[in-house]
């Protein structure tokens, strides 16, 4: 009755019918009390968004998978002490429970309690858990402590999954093994689930073929004979176990079993201290166990629905891709290959001992040792050749466990390019993250989640336009992905797109009115027309429904300050901060709200700290410039807006405030030949003629004055500049020193 029970819980799971699966777990619970059944009741409220019920479900257990998901409730909830003290262990030698996950949630638990380097130990620890585990990865981006992808990603972790996918299968098949295997699974040499990929790397000389024929599976595993035919691997005796065999002496391991918790966060263990060789004297010749005939049959039976090799799909795929791609927008514009296919070129490569490339585009990487990968940028295939130690070039495994060496190499050289993309965007290297992005292949480049980082980068490079196309372009590539839309609806914004913008907003209600991405977009859209009190509410709404989204927490800061409310605008920065502290908006929004406050050294720290963490930024330099001018640091303010003029040519305000701090320093011929630069980046800007005309009253050359002072008028600026244009015209023949002390009046 509790196995029908049981499995009736996870197929009503597996369907997504949380209710049914509830109803029946309680019954399984009410029968057969226990905490591995409460652990089950716990996950169907869990994944049916009722974490208070697993809370009180889970609170008092002990196993190490309820207190996990105990944990998982809590975090939740908001519940992080709680969190913590479910996920810490109790003994110095217990570990956390859930493996990877359990560290991957106490990291968060770690982050969001302002512990940044306890929870980079734990993303850390998680990656060495499981080298695929991209969200603890992507957490260290956003915490600017993510080392780069090619050493997280790299050839250790790439047999570490190998192993567990090997492991993992022959532990899904043996209970489908029959007799036949008997003699033959006897002789397997156990490799400990704790082995270090890159201590593996070491000891085989980066031989990846030659680990992973060695590390089919354990002592306890029986040779799946009777498995069925879509097993995607089989195993040949172990030449060191048959010599084992017959001479009585034990074979020397493969490697030593290291624990994972070494100095080294992502060594997954200790190095092994002596390379393991193979002695063709102690191999000996290989023995019978079972009659050939035999396994020829079992070979043909698991490998009869193989096809093709690998090698020949690939030609013929090659053959017929087709890399010219462009796609139109709702909006009529036709937008290049660009977001539509990162890469061109295609490559034929033969599956043999020799690989030869057909296209020079497909770069070669030659790895330490004797072991070669082709990277094939069209499809990020890594075709690979290795010889073995002894200098003869033969496989030394079967096809099954070739084929999953090639799919753990495009997977790892896949993360490579998109995990090395992410943290050089969260480094605001922005030019060099769409390097690597455009690096892709076409099929993963025109994904929602890449052309989002895409459109992302050219945002934070002050590129408007191209974010643009590169947001539409992931709209069209995934309608119903909400994620960067946050980022969307500032583009249109800064674009003043009212008509888009209002267009998005109303698309994203309807997609789901409980998405804080919505409310966000709405609250741009109110913004833009000046209602500064319904974009208030709408950020509010957004943060009800994420609390630990600090985008919207710095845009109700901005609204604030617009409605100058400068307090809960603080409050507001300040809690943006709590939640990211690498978030540069919030730094700036602080410093700006100083500066107008006139409380100039608060304001330079603040502007500094978003100075630091995002050294790109044209418009934060020129504030910060700004600040040192108003704190007469006047070389140093000169010298921040040079940067800030060469980190963007086309931002006028850096060149602007040059001519400022110039004309204050009285260097009047200077100021003037700034302003005539900036003429032809800002024609129509108003106060540019302003100064201008400022300038020549101080020259005395009134006609040129008033020439200015009429084309800033004829710009329609605002009404403060208008009648500060007007005041400075009726006083035009009057002498500063005599308009300065009227002013002081």
């Amino acid at each position: 009755m509790e196995a029908i029970l049981t499995d009736s819980v996870r197929n009503s799971l597996q369907q997504l019918m949380h209710r049914n699966a509830i109803f029946m777990c309680e019954r399984l619970c009410a029968q057969f009390p226990s905490e591995k059944n409460l652990q089950l009741l716990a996950s169907c409220y869990l994944q049916n968004n009722q974490a208070h019920c697993a809370y009180h479900i889970l609170k008092g257990t002990h196993i190490a998978q309820c207190r996990y998901l105990f944990a998982l409730a809590c975090f939740k909830m908001d519940l992080l002490n709680e969190a913590e003290a479910a996920l810490s262990p109790k003994e110095s030698s217990a570990e956390v429970p859930n493996g990877a996950a359990g560290h991957f949630l106490l990291g968060l638990v770690y982050r969001h309690t302002d512990r940044k380097q306890s929870a980079i130990n734990h993303f850390n620890q998680a990656l060495s858990l499981d080298p695929l585990l991209w969200a603890a990865y992507e957490e260290l981006c956003i915490l600017g402590a993510a080392e780069e992808a090619a050493l997280v990603f790299d050839d250790g972790a790439s047999l570490f999954i190998q192993k567990q996918y090997l492991q993992r299968g022959m532990a899904s098949h043996s209970s489908q093994a029959t007799n036949e295997g008997h003699e033959i699974s006897s002789n397997r040499t156990s490799v400990s689930d704790d082995v270090s990929p890159k201590t593996l790397k070491h000891s085989y000389g980066n031989n990846l073929r030659e680990i992973s024929g060695n590390c089919y599976g354990t002592a306890s595993h029986q040779f799946p004979h009777g498995g069925p035919t879509s097993l995607p691997f089989y195993h040949t005796p172990s030449p060191m176990a048959t010599q084992a065999q017959l001479s009585g002496v034990a074979p020397p391991p493969l490697c030593r079993n290291a624990q994972p918790n070494g100095s080294n966060m992502r060594t997954y263990g200790a190095d092994i201290s002596q390379r393991v060789t193979m002695n063709s004297a102690v191999a000996g010749p290989r023995r019978k166990f079972v009659d050939e005939g035999k396994l020829r049959k079992v070979s043909e039976r698991l490998f009869s629905d193989s096809g093709q090799r690998r090698s020949m799909r690939l030609a013929g795929e090659s053959l017929n891709a087709n890399s010219n791609t462009s796609v139109v927008s709702g909006n009529g514009t036709s937008h290049s290959s660009k977001y539509f296919g990162g890469s061109k070129s295609n490559s034929v490569v033969s599956r043999s001992l020799t690989i030869r490339k057909s296209h020079p585009s497909s770069s070669e990487i030659a790895y330490e040792g004797n072991h070669h990968e082709v990277y094939d940028e069209s499809r990020l295939n890594f075709t690979s050749s290795t010889s073995s130690p002894c200098g003869d070039n033969r496989i030394l495994e079967p096809e099954g466990a070739t084929r999953v060496a090639d799919g753990a190499s495009v997977i790892l050289g896949l993360l490579r390019l998109l995990g090395e993309g992410f943290r050089l965007s969260c480094l605001s290297r922005c030019q060099d993250a769409l390097n690597i992005y455009m690096k892709l292949p076409q099929k993963h480049y025109n994904t929602g989640w890449v052309l989002s980082q895409v459109g992302k980068a050219y945002f934070e490079m002050v590129d408007y336009l191209e974010a643009d196309r590169a947001f539409s372009c992931a709209r069209i590539a995934s309608p119903y992905s909400l994620d960067g839309m946050d980022i969307y609806s500032t583009v249109l914004y800064h674009l003043k797109e009212d008509m888009k913008l209002s267009y998005l907003a109303q698309e994203l209600i309807s997609t789901d009115r409980l998405a804080p991405q919505s409310w966000f977009a709405l609250g741009n859209c109110y913004s833009l027309q000046k209602d500064h009190e319904t974009a208030l509410k709408n950020f509010q709404r957004s943060v009800q429904l994420n609390s630990r989204f600090a985008y919207a927490h710095t845009l109700c800061g901005h609204e604030y300050v617009a409605l100058e409310d400068f307090e809960n605008g603080v409050k507001s920065y300040q809690s943006a901060l709590r939640i990211d502290s690498r978030h540069y908006n919030a730094w700036y929004g602080l410093g700006m709200v100083y500066l107008r406050q006139e409380k100039f050294e608060f304001s330079e720290h603040h502007f500094r700290m978003a100075f630091q963490i995002n050294p790109l930024s044209s418009v934060i330099m020129s504030y910060l410039g700004t600040a040192l001018h108003a704190l007469r640091r006047n070389d140093e303010a000169l010298e921040m807006m040079e940067r800030a003029v060469l980190a963007d040519k086309k931002n006028p305000l850096p060149r602007y405030q040059k001519a400022n701090i110039l004309l204050s320093m009285d260097n009047l011929d200077g100021a003037l030949a700034v302003l005539e630069e900036l003429k032809e980046y800002a024609p129509c800007e108003s106060s540019v003629y302003a100064l201008m005309g400022n300038i020549y009253k101080r020259r005395n050359m009134f006609n040129n004055a008033m020439l200015n002072f009429g084309l800033a008028l004829d710009l329609k600026p605002s009404a403060t500049d208008v009648a500060l244009i007007k005041a400075a015209i009726e006083k035009l023949h009057v002498p500063d020193e005599i308009d300065d002390g009227d002013s002081s009046d």
